[in-house]
């Protein structure tokens, strides 16, 4: 009953071992203890014939352009510290905290 449960669940949500497991009973698939996690979901994606989604490339330019606007918001949260506007400080806060997961959205494609 395990088993089967570990063959409806999404190939990135399986563990490495899962993964290793279900690479091993394939044919074709050569080195599967030395690999990792990512490198044994494409394996086994290549060896099936399921094609990848496709991810949305890396934007480094739109990165870039969101830790600059995050270093500006530091810059406006000092000041807003230093003259006591709690209001201005949460408010840039957010906004950062917003920018910081939009870099991490990106970088993870």
């Amino acid at each position: 009953m395990g088993e089967k449960q570990v063959k409806e669940k999404p190939l990135e949500k399986m563990t490495a071992k899962e993964l290793r497991e279900m690479a091993l009973e394939i044919e074709g698939i050569v080195g599967v203890h030395g690999m990792n996690k990512a490198e044994l979901i494409a394996a086994i994606k290549e060896a099936k014939g399921i094609v990848d989604e496709g991810r949305r490339k890396l934007d480094p330019a739109a990165i870039r352009e969101a830790k600059k606007k995050i270093k500006e918001l530091r810059e406006i949260q000092a000041k807003a510290r230093e003259a006591g506007d709690k209001r201005l400080v949460a408010i840039t806060r957010r906004r950062i905290n917003r920018l910081k997961k939009k870099t991490r959205r990106l970088a993870a494609g």
